[in-house]
């Protein structure tokens, strides 16, 4: 890929992003060059989205490291929605999309390094049940409020028939 090719990229990501804010059911109706088909795009997307969290997670897991009480589960709560926060645009985009199959892979792998980098999966343990921890534990951030935001009604009756 050549620099034109990286700028054209870049620059038709921050156009899909932008009009994913202004409409996001609109969003996705054309695809911008350089990408053949929506699946490629969300593919960028989603690696757009994991360079961000794998970045805010790796400097929030050293942050933890070196606490006198290693919470990683909290450190990577706070990357995640930190990561979310920063990216409202990308991530309603990504969650318009969940279920299309071009995501399913790079989701799970999403899902096996949050698992991991909490602490709540060793990486010799099956794929599936790491991604499977993943999960339920990315549930569980979506129905917990953060600090000083009213509960939602979902909460953990919900996740217990998941795990």
């Amino acid at each position: 890929m050549s620099w034109n090719d990286f700028h054209q990229r870049q620059q038709a990501l921050a156009e899909t992003l932008d009009s994913a804010r202004r409409d996001l059911s609109a969003a996705f109706d054309t695809v911008p060059t350089p990408f053949r088909d929506t699946g490629e795009l969300l593919a960028a997307l989603q690696h757009k989205w994991m360079q961000q969290l794998t970045g805010r997670v790796e400097v929030a897991l050293d942050d933890t490291e070196d606490a006198p009480h290693d919470d990683r589960v909290k450190a990577v709560t706070m990357a995640w929605r930190h990561t979310v926060n920063a990216n409202p645009g990308l991530r309603a985009a990504l969650d318009v999309h969940s279920d299309d199959p071009t995501l399913a892979e790079a989701t799970a792998r999403e899902h096996r390094m949050l698992a991991i980098a909490a602490g709540l999966a060793e990486e010799h343990e099956p794929a599936q049940d790491i991604t499977r921890v993943g999960r339920a534990f990315l549930k569980l951030l979506r129905a917990t409020p953060e600090p000083g935001e009213r509960a939602r009604p979902s909460g953990l009756r919900k996740l217990i028939p998941s795990l």
